[in-house]
């Protein structure tokens, strides 16, 4: 059979699918023929192993694979990479195993098919799991071999190019992917054009009327484009041959994905977007590329502020250029580039430009270098967390840098815009991050939630022993901090879990006066399997989350009945605020040490500790399997939060008096809300960092004497709304101020 005459088909529009021919004749141009011999082979294997399938087009399904394959070709790729393309949907939608791949086009082009098929046979809670969780895994055989990435940015190109066929939900969500993902991953590697390309079929699929209205609206504002472009051609090819440079001049229209983009970022009209026209002068050497800027600087007036070194400074895919705005004829700002050849070439076609063949080459480009410490960073990002969070954290990289922030010692890290120190300080080191306390930008001492600006040099200040703020979460902006911050915070949760549990545990076994070192190692693990945990420590960590309750846990240790009588009372556990994660003190009604307490196991939460007359420990008292005895320690480590209510007459001042009152009893006030009430009366609600009950009781007896308060409160029992931040709901009054004896709280 001749399977190239079943490689032809005809896209929408009437254009032609390139067919086996046309990729034989291109490739035949830089491969040996041994190798073109191997691309045909590949073709007619993977017609067969695709006999009987359609797309949806109608046409043969080799057509599709064979295009991909074509797309490649155009970047002059090596043949494992074609061979690849055209089979990379065979173990996937075929009988075919990865082991008969490799058997006849060898071990790099299997794996290669391997890196872009999808994780179909696997089942996924839902589609966006199943995407999340395919995408995962292609990205990690980037890290294995770039050329994946480049067989299925080919691969979604050519999908993109016959989406009409597709029915229009399944067309939307594929453009809003091709959008969110691929677009900016060819950008990333620098494939400028395939970019392009994919952005405009992409805002065609997505938003077709919007296309089509912007489309004709550029149409018809073109007018006299070809004499405008001429007249600029003419001015600037003048002045540089008469400056005696060697250069060519490019005028080009901004494509129409950008100018959308920049209607939507500005808020405009197209009327107002009057940038879209851009030139290119492309040069010999880097030091000319500065001489044409100062022609050009001379010929039309540059914008200020509007200039940007990318040759000295590369952009995170390596791109290389100098951008200029300039006030072109009759005002119209004209967008410059000026590059050299080689910059050209790597601005075209990115990494695919430098491409060095396995049986030779030099060393990777910088190009390369730059994408493979981007692939390598992906390692780190997938290693915890679910597959979605893992896609959102890739979007995030997946823009392009604007920050370039200086390092002490003159390093530039490129950070995405909006990054923060702490961004900064992960991005020098895990390890830097992790123990990041302060820092300095340009020499002076700034906040760590500080955002970064061009040119600002970064100084980190670490301290032993320190560790990340969970808060740091909801400002970073890397995906790199985001999850080494989440990967520290869970490890060490697990840590302290684990030294809970263990304490737990062994205060239940107490009971019936046995220690865990008296239970033998085969009931150990007789009770882990009946768990289903691999060792102690997993045991450990559930019963110190409250996902497992130790009472019940001890008694499934129990070698024999309880010795000596039965069980005694267990020795409370010792509490004294620096339990950190897995102890937590309610918020409803701030319990502070020498209070009666309560204690009860939190699934997830670990041990949560309430006021024995909090009413929020109703429900708990009906589930005394969950009660948890606890003592304070004799000296608490730590501040406390507690809440206060002051009933005050109302008038100009109130608040500074009270506020400064309470401030003289060295207490620091962590917030504080005003309640109007009738007449001319005001509750005042302060929260405070308090040692104890007596430094409290201090507190109230100082602003009880004041003239203008009628009454102090503290807060205890619970209104039905819920505090945000953990989950606990909202006191109101235990009473009134304790009167002659205030330290009895």
């Amino acid at each position: 059979m001749d399977y190239a005459s079943s490689l032809l088909g005809l896209l929408p529009g009437g254009r032609r699918t390139p067919g086996l021919k046309e990729l034989l004749a291109a490739v035949g141009q830089y491969l040996p023929p041994d190798q073109v011999a191997r691309i045909e082979e590949a073709a007619e294997f993977g017609a067969s192993a695709h006999k009987g399938q359609k797309r949806l087009s109608g046409e043969p399904y080799i057509a599709h694979p064979v295009a991909a394959a074509a797309i490649l070709a155009d970047l002059h790729l090596d043949a494992d990479t074609l061979i690849a393309a055209i089979l990379h949907d065979v173990i996937e939608d075929t009988p075919t195993p990865k082991d008969q791949l490799a058997a006849r086009f060898g071990g790099d082009v299997a794996e290669l098919v391997d890196g872009v098929t999808k994780l179909d046979a696997i089942q996924f809670k839902s589609r966006e799991e199943a995407q999340a969780e395919s995408f995962r895994k292609m990205l990690l055989a980037m890290v294995r071999d770039l050329r994946v990435i480049l067989v299925k940015l080919a691969d979604r190109t050519h999908n993109m190019r016959t989406i009409e066929a597709m029915p229009l939900p399944r067309r939307r969500a594929v453009a809003r992917e091709t959008l969110e993902i691929y677009a900016p991953i060819a950008e990333r590697l620098g494939l400028y054009n395939m970019k392009l390309e994919l952005e405009d079929l992409g805002f065609e699929a997505l938003y077709p009327h919007r296309h089509e209205v912007l489309a004709r609206a550029l149409r018809k504002a073109r007018g006299n484009q070809k004499e405008f472009l001429k007249k600029i051609d003419q001015q600037l090819g003048g002045a540089l041959l008469k400056s005696e440079i060697q250069a060519r001049v490019e005028t080009r229209e901004k494509h129409l994905y950008s100018i959308y983009k920049k209607m939507l970022r500005k808020r405009a009209s197209l009327a107002e977007i009057v940038d879209v026209y851009g030139l290119r002068i492309i040069t010999d050497k880097p030091d000319t590329c500065y001489r044409a800027l100062g022609i050009v600087h001379s010929v039309f007036k540059p914008m200020p502020g509007r200039f940007k070194d990318y040759i000295a400074i590369p952009r995170v895919n390596g791109y290389q250029s100098l951008h200029t705005t300039l006030f072109g004829p009759n005002g119209v700002p004209i967008e410059a580039q000026i590059r050299t050849e080689d910059m050209h070439r790597v601005a075209e076609s990115g990494i695919a430009a430098h491409w060095k063949y396995k049986s030779g080459g030099d060393a990777d480009s910088m190009q390369q270098q730059r994408t493979r410490e981007w692939l390598s960073s992906l390692v780190e990002l997938q290693e915890d967390g679910t597959s979605e969070e893992f896609l959102e954290s890739v979007k995030v990289d997946l823009f392009p840098d604007k920050v370039y922030v200086f390092t002490p010692k003159g390093t530039i890290l490129r950070l995405p815009s909006g990054a923060t120190v702490v961004d900064f300080a992960y991005a020098v080191h895990t390890d830097i991050g992790n123990r990041c306390v302060a820092a300095k930008v340009d020499r002076r001492l700034t906040p760590l939630r500080t955002v970064l600006r061009n040119g600002q040099t970064a100084e980190i200040i670490t301290a032993k022993g320190a560790m990340p703020n969970p808060s740091w979460v909801n400002f970073v902006v890397t995906a790199k901090a985001r999850n080494a911050i989440r990967h520290y915070l869970k490890s060490l949760r697990r840590t302290e879990a684990i030294a809970l549990g263990q304490r737990l545990i062994n205060q239940a076994l107490g009971e019936f006066r046995l220690s865990l070192e008296d239970v033998s190692p085969e009931v150990q693990q007789a009770v882990l399997g009946e768990f289903g945990m691999k060792d102690l420590d997993d045991l450990y960590e559930k019963i110190g989350l409250g996902e497992r309750l130790a009472p019940l846990v001890a008694r499934r240790l129990m070698p024999a009945p309880p010795v000596n009588g039965g069980p005694h009372a267990p020795a409370p556990l010792a509490i004294a605020g620096t339990e950190g994660l897995l102890v937590s003190y309610a918020r409803c009604c701030f319990p502070l040490p020498h209070d009666p307490v309560f204690a009860f196991l939190s699934a997830g939460r670990g041990v949560v500790i309430h006021r024995e007359r909090c009413v929020n420990v109703e429900d708990y008292r009906k589930h005394p399997e969950k009660w948890l005895p606890v003592s304070w320690r004799p000296t608490p480590d730590r501040l406390f939060n507690s809440e206060i209510r002051i009933y005050v007459v109302n008038h100009t001042g109130v608040l500074a008096a009270v506020a400064a009152a309470i401030a003289s009893t060295e207490i620091n006030i962590h917030h504080v809300s005003i309640e109007e009430q009738e007449g001319d009366a005001s509750i005042l609600t302060f929260e405070l960092k308090v040692r104890d009950r007596q430094h409290l009781a201090r507190v109230m007896r100082v602003t009880r004497r004041m003239p203008d308060v009628t009454r102090v409160s503290r807060t205890i029992a619970a209104h039905a709304r819920t505090d945000s931040s953990d989950g606990e709901i909202e006191g109101v009054d235990e009473g009134d101020d304790p009167g002659p004896n205030p330290e009895r709280l």
